[in-house]
């Protein structure tokens, strides 16, 4: 149901229907009827929240079950790790574990993540302070 993906992602991005109805210029209700399958957003406001969350409206209507990250300000480099990181997880199907991660690999990350100032999870980043820090 296209309520249950829209609360799902309004959640995801940390709106609440308030905020979200500010953003798109409409009543709290709207969204709330929306959320609730009461009614459903036009075409325009369907794009509208598509951009919003960076998710296709194939996703919003669940079309689509995948699920987009936008890389494009991302370069090559950080595309490169972005890459290696998914097609790791899809040949193994699971968290890797850190030991599992190519070392030249683990550096980059552990670099990256300084540069652009993203917060590894604690037992992640320990691992690769340790290691290159």
């Amino acid at each position: 149901m296209i309520g249950d993906r829209m609360k799902e992602m309004r959640e995801k991005n940390n709106f609440t229907q308030s905020a979200l109805a500010k953003k798109l210029d409409l009543s709290r209700s709207a969204i709330n009827a929306w959320e609730m399958g009461i009614s459903i957003p036009s075409a325009q406001y369907l794009m509208e929240l598509s951009k919003l969350f960076k998710v296709s409206v194939d996703y919003l209507l669940e079309l689509n079950e995948k699920e987009y990250i936008d890389i494009s300000s991302l370069n090559r480099s950080e595309k490169s790790i972005m890459y290696s990181l998914l097609s790791y997880f899809e040949e193994n199907k699971t968290t890797p574990k850190i030991s599992d991660i190519d070392e030249k690999l683990m550096e980059e990350i552990y670099n990256k993540s300084k540069e652009l100032g993203i917060r590894l999870p604690d037992s992640v980043r320990c691992i690769l302070e340790e290691k290159f820090g």
